[in-house]
């Protein structure tokens, strides 16, 4: 339906007081996405925060999966379920806690950071991607981690007790035999967290009602999309942003796996 709508245009007659019809415009509507400039500035600007924030909440998720592996049995439950419970939570609703916990009026972080003497404003342009980056962090960081905590308890334990019989460190065992192990479910994960990057979308537009001079209208391609829909009634135009978006995005990830499958497998 969006490819269809894609390639037809709303057009008035009569220099604009006539009645609207709807005509088919061909590629138009694709030519002027590919040309407009504030699409792909919000394209930059997201592609740009994924490659900070993906590399820090996979890092982290490794970390936490290696740390639950190298604990007993008895520890990792004590502590898998907690780690998990941010993910259960549904994303606009962890979103709402987070913009009341970053508000300056009645928020904990600002009045504990001014008795410090630090003036943090959560919602300037110097730190709203990196309020963003935390909520997406503290969303995905638990599931990420279970789904790598999973792929490394399948590993037969026989591989970790010989290594650790020719006199591996813990440190050695995780870095060249546990990681290795497990590269397929990193390349998972990270394809998924790009996929889920790039079209970022619920995050921003309730960070915007708290700053909007801050978190513009076009701030990520979907909150462009969406305002070219629905508040601007460009439903056709609209349409053929998301396919090419969806482009973007089927690239991109299509891209990551190719180059990540390259790699010598263990």
């Amino acid at each position: 339906m969006a490819l269809r709508e894609s390639f037809y245009r709303e057009q008035s007659s009569g220099l604009g007081f006539g009645e609207e019809t709807v005509e088919f415009v061909g590629l138009d509507n694709f030519i002027e996405g590919f040309e407009d400039d504030r699409f792909w500035a919000s394209m930059l600007r997201v592609a740009l925060f994924a490659l900070v924030c993906i590399p820090a909440i996979q890092i982290l998720s490794v970390l936490l999966a290696l740390l639950l592996d190298s604990a007993t049995r008895r520890a990792a439950n004590l502590f898998r379920l907690p780690l998990l419970i941010p993910y259960m939570i549904p994303g606009i609703v962890a979103t709402l806690i987070w913009v009341y916990v970053y508000s300056p009026d009645v928020g904990p972080l600002t009045p504990m950071f001014d008795t410090v003497g630090i003036d943090a404003n959560f919602y300037s342009g110097e730190m709203i991607w990196v309020s963003i980056g935390n909520l997406m962090a503290w969303n995905a960081i638990g599931f990420n981690m279970l789904i790598i905590y999973a792929s490394l308890r399948s590993v037969p334990r026989e591989i970790y007790d010989s290594a650790y019989v020719d006199g591996a460190s813990e440190w050695r065992v995780a870095w060249s035999i546990k990681i290795p192990l497990v590269r397929r479910t990193l390349v998972l994960t990270t394809m998924l967290a790009i996929i889920g990057t790039l079209q970022i979308f619920s995050d921003p537009v309730l960070f915007r009602s708290m700053t909007p001079e801050t978190v513009t209208r076009d701030f990520t391609p979907i909150m462009a999309i969406y305002d070219w829909a629905f508040a601007q009634g460009e439903l056709n135009y609209a349409s053929a942003l998301s396919i090419i978006l969806a482009l973007v995005v089927g690239t991109v990830s299509a891209l990551f796996y190719r180059l990540t499958n390259k790699a010598p497998t263990s």
